[in-house]
């Protein structure tokens, strides 16, 4: 069966370019991103690789720990990344899962037989520290991801878990945000938001953004 949003994300026990990760007990209380890739040693991989590393500072500052998946073996990642190194300035410093027996492929449904019965898709997901799926995108292997945009997911899903706020289309950190429509006493409205807010209509109230 697919994952859902709002599942539970899978635990496992797999061998890494790290050694040997569980799962569930490495992501601790943190967030955490989760990425397979279609086989080491591929280009848009090793870019994708590479912007992770460097955007590390990035999902510390979300408390967010990242995880690569290929069903290639340790000894091959850990060629690989000496590539993604050299190629890419970078300095990976997180895992890379050896799902050789497919193990967690097939746990978070990552092979796609119309695409290939062998290797994974270019799927990621994000997971919250209750671990719970928040997130799941899944491009085509010719289409390298867009970080930026997981990074704004993450944004999004921690602003809404800490304030009664969610995001409207092409929100930015930084940005006005929409109050929930289920939040409705004046009372609460004016303690929870004292920079105020602009009713359009009553079910869409923006207000500047809690946090900031």
């Amino acid at each position: 069966m697919s994952l859902r949003l709002g599942d539970i994300a899978p635990d496992f026990e797999q061998d890494s370019s790290l050694g040997r990760i569980h799962f569930h007990e490495w992501l601790g209380d943190s967030w955490g991103v989760l990425f397979s890739h279609p086989a080491d040693f591929t280009p848009v991989c090793t870019t994708e690789l590479g912007l992770t590393a460097k955007l590390a500072d990035e999902f510390a500052k979300r408390n967010v720990k990242t995880i690569a998946l290929s069903v290639d073996t340790q000894e091959h990642h850990v060629d690989w990344i000496k590539d993604i190194n050299e190629t890419q300035a970078a300095k990976v410093g997180f895992p890379i899962l050896a799902d050789g027996d497919r193990k967690v492929s097939q746990l978070y449904d990552m092979i796609h037989p119309n695409a290939s019965e062998t290797v994974t898709v270019r799927s990621l997901f994000v997971i919250d520290p209750k671990k719970k799926v928040r997130l799941f995108i899944t491009y085509p292997a010719s289409t390298g991801r867009n970080f930026d945009e997981v990074l704004r997911v993450i944004d999004s899903l921690q602003l809404t878990d800490n304030y009664s706020v969610a995001t409207p289309g092409n929100w930015k950190d930084g940005d006005d945000v929409v109050i929930v429509p289920s939040l409705k006493d004046e009372e609460v409205l004016k303690q929870k938001f004292p920079k105020g807010y602009k009713a359009i209509r009553p079910y869409l109230r923006m207000t500047p953004q809690p946090n900031k």
